[in-house]
Order: C-alpha cells, then sequence, then structure tokens
C-alpha cells in the first residue's frame, strides 16, 4: 500500500531527476524537449505507478511482457495518452501481447524475432514504433546485435519487412567507461539518419545527453528500491 511518505518520496525524486536533465540539457546546449523521460516501473507496485501518473508522467517503460500485460491493461484503459515501451528482451512467443500493450519496442536484436513481427503486424490494427537493440559492449549475458552487424540489419528490417525503425537502444557494460558506448551508438545512429537514442539510466543519464540521447531509462532515482512484483 502506498503511503503518505511513499508518495512525497516518488515526487521528490521525480522533482531530481527532472532537475538533473535540465541540467544536463543546459551543459550540452541541447533542448529539454528533445529528451524523454522513461519511468521503468519493472517491479513497481501499481499504485506507485499511479501517483507517478497523477502527478503528470505520461512514458514508462517495463522489461517483461506478462508483467506489464498485469498491470497496464487497465491503466492504459483509464489513461488514454500513455506511452508504454518495452526495454526488456522480446521472445517470439510474447508477440501478440506485446502488440497489444506496447506502443514502443525498444529490443529489436534479430532476424528471427523482426520476421515473426512483421508477420503479425500485419494482422494487428496498429504498430509500434521500433528500436534496434545494440550489444554496443559484446557481451555474451546481454541480448543486442553487434555493432559490426547493426548496418545490415538495420536496413533489412526497414527495407525488407518494412518496420518503423525509429532508433537505437543500448545497455553498457557495467563497469566500462560509458562514453564510448554512448558515442558508437550515437554514429551507428547518424549513419542512418534515426532519430531516437535509448540510452543512459538512473547512474549515467547525464553522460547519455551529452553524446545525444533522447530517451532517458530511469526507474531507482524515481521510485526507489524495487519491489518484488
Amino acid at each position: 500500500m502506498l503511503t503518505n511518505k511513499d508518495s512525497s518520496d516518488i515526487q521528490e525524486n521525480y522533482k531530481k531527476v527532472n532537475n538533473r536533465i535540465q541540467e544536463a540539457v543546459d551543459k550540452a546546449s541541447r533542448n529539454r524537449s528533445d529528451i524523454r523521460l522513461i519511468a521503468v516501473s519493472k517491479n513497481q507496485a501499481v499504485d506507485r505507478i499511479e501517483h507517478l501518473i497523477k502527478i503528470g508522467h505520461r512514458v514508462f517503460g517495463e522489461n517483461r511482457v506478462q508483467e506489464a500485460k498485469s498491470k497496464w491493461l487497465n491503466i492504459k484503459k483509464k489513461n488514454l495518452d500513455i506511452r508504454l515501451h518495452l526495454i526488456g528482451p522480446l521472445q517470439t512467443n510474447k508477440i501478440k501481447d506485446a502488440l497489444a500493450i506496447f506502443d514502443v519496442i525498444e529490443t529489436i536484436d534479430r532476424e528471427r524475432l523482426a520476421i515473426k513481427l512483421a508477420k503479425e503486424i500485419s494482422l494487428a490494427p496498429k504498430a509500434p514504433d521500433f528500436l534496434v537493440q545494440i550489444n554496443t559492449g559484446k557481451e555474451s549475458s546481454k541480448s543486442g546485435i553487434y555493432p559490426e552487424e547493426a548496418d545490415s540489419f538495420i536496413i533489412f528490417c526497414q527495407k525488407e519487412l518494412h518496420l518503423h525503425i525509429k532508433g537505437l537502444m543500448c545497455i553498457p557494460p557495467i563497469n566500462e567507461e560509458k562514453s564510448s558506448h554512448f558515442s558508437l551508438l550515437y554514429k551507428i545512429a547518424k549513419k542512418h539518419s534515426l532519430r531516437y537514442l535509448s540510452m543512459g539510466m538512473s547512474s549515467d543519464f547525464d553522460t547519455a545527453i551529452r553524446f545525444g540521447a533522447t530517451h532517458l531509462r530511469v526507474g531507482t532515482a524515481i521510485f526507489g528500491a524495487r519491489d518484488q512484483f
């Protein structure tokens, strides 16, 4: 149950995050309107999410399709202007549910998934926007296409499958300097004239803004420690 302290903490955290964004934007000589804050609600209870909606936030991110389905179908019915991003791996057997729930899918990373998405979209009432996930650190434990394969994969998705590829996403290695990864993502996006760059989380979004981020995925800095959903 959401307590008064929880409500106050979320509101204060949200204010601090937006102040951090503005400071980073000013230092980078960018426009605040070019950057969207994705509130990552993974493992967060519905009442905490609804409080953030109540104070004006409208863009959220979830890692798992099943969890999103259990929470967001009702929330979105009551809040038609919500934009929900899938920021975790998408399994092919979850595609139909994902298309029904999400407005943006940020984790396109392999041909088999892209082909199945294109097929399902042809039967669906609406098509979400897509971002290609790039595994900039080439980590075997993470999803994402490797940088050297990105060019051909992006072209395949756009030209052959006609997917709405709007940008790129990355999750840099935890123990490495993030700048080189953000810079690499920016260069790939620029090469393909892609507008959106989803990069930067609670601990490093200030740096991501400096390297051109348009979407920041922030959870802990807003909600605090995650509940076990």
